[in-house]
């Protein structure tokens, strides 16, 4: 008897000490990852119409992101800087540095940036194999959601969306699903497992009422790497439409489809290139869009349009090396013209 009341009293304690070791081992794996965090600051230009005199609008923007290097570079969501004119990032001690985009692929939503001087203390996160993530899994998120920096977020792996089978334009991107709380400025925020490492990159969130409703999305930490580290890293810097049918004839194209540019901000090889952004505010099936810029036709010989199309081209764009030749062909004013710039990666 006495034998069993012992074991019924060990059993009591394991469990009530359970829990408490749980939200410690949160605790812990916060404190440590807390300095690898980062918030990135930019500055955009919107499109201004052609009309109107004055110092073009400024708009500012806020994100997350998570240092990878010791080097200073830093991964977060192409949305966070694909468009920046400037990028800041702010450290967990308050200090605040200019960066450099490096990369960015928005059919994926993830970047890479970097600042010249990492400060003291600052905390390389390791990175993950995502491929051993399950769904189910615990995972939690560290971010600046409205601005709230370096706040926390914990649930699991509710599901894994393999390339080219979750919709919305991220044809490159493999995301993991999370239940874990996401909002604005958590973007290019890093998931951790239950290690500390990274196992995603936040990208965006599925709503309704424009709040966290319980589906979140991160892209994997194989994807950027292989992206972002692995493979050339290119930052075009431009944003578009795709025209076809009556807009196409509306803007007199030569070819059925083509590449309506929007925006094109500062450094980027699109505006080394001479890419020229939209001027004239119009509304098309319900959608504002900026008329007056370049429509791209072809790029390295590859013509705008047909979904084997832009396989073709990632392949060749690949296949860059430092130097390399682009050309792009424009329709610029009722006019082709040709546009050319040799490549050098960023560093």
């Amino acid at each position: 008897m006495r034998t069993i009341w012992a074991l019924t009293l060990a059993l009591m304690i394991i469990a009530l000490q359970a829990r408490p070791v749980a939200a410690e081992s949160l605790r812990d794996l916060f404190k440590k990852v807390r300095p690898s965090v980062v918030v990135i600051m930019t500055e955009e230009t919107l499109p201004e119409p052609a009309w109107e005199e004055g110092a073009p609008t400024k708009a500012g923007g806020l994100g997350s992101g998570v240092v990878i290097s010791e080097d200073g570079k830093i991964l977060t969501a192409s949305h966070v800087v694909h468009l920046a004119d400037r990028v800041a990032v702010r450290f967990g001690d308050g200090k605040t540095l200019p960066a450099r985009i490096l990369g960015s692929e928005p059919s994926a939503d993830i970047a890479l940036i970097k600042v010249e001087q990492v400060p003291d203390g600052v905390v390389v996160a390791p990175m993950a194999n995502s491929d051993s993530m399950e769904v189910g899994d615990d995972v939690f998120v560290v971010g600046a959601p409205y601005g709230l920096t370096h706040s926390l977020s914990a649930g699991q792996i509710s599901g894994r969306h393999a390339p080219k089978t979750y919709h919305g334009g991220f044809t490159l991107a493999e995301f993991f699903q999370t239940d874990a709380s996401i909002n604005k400025g958590n973007s290019g925020g890093p998931m951790f497992n239950m290690k500390g490492e990274v196992v995603g990159i936040v990208s965006h969130i599925l709503t309704q009422s424009g709040g966290f409703e319980g589906l979140g999305f991160a892209v994997t930490s194989n994807l950027a790497r292989k992206l972002m580290l692995e493979e050339r890293t290119f930052w075009g810097g431009v944003d578009g439409h795709q025209v076809s049918g009556d807009l196409a004839k509306a803007l007199n194209l030569p070819v059925p489809v083509g590449y309506l540019v929007q925006r094109v901000a500062k450094g980027s090889f699109g505006n080394t290139l001479g890419l020229e952004g939209g001027t004239v505010e119009a509304i098309i099936d319900g959608e504002k869009i900026y008329l007056g810029g370049d429509v791209i036709l072809e790029m390295q010989g590859v013509k705008v349009g047909e979904e084997f199309a832009d396989e073709l081209l990632r392949k060749r764009m690949e296949q860059l090396t430092a130097g390399s030749l682009i050309t792009v062909t424009v329709w610029r004013w009722g006019q082709r013209k040709e546009l050319m710039q040799r490549w050098y990666p960023k560093e």
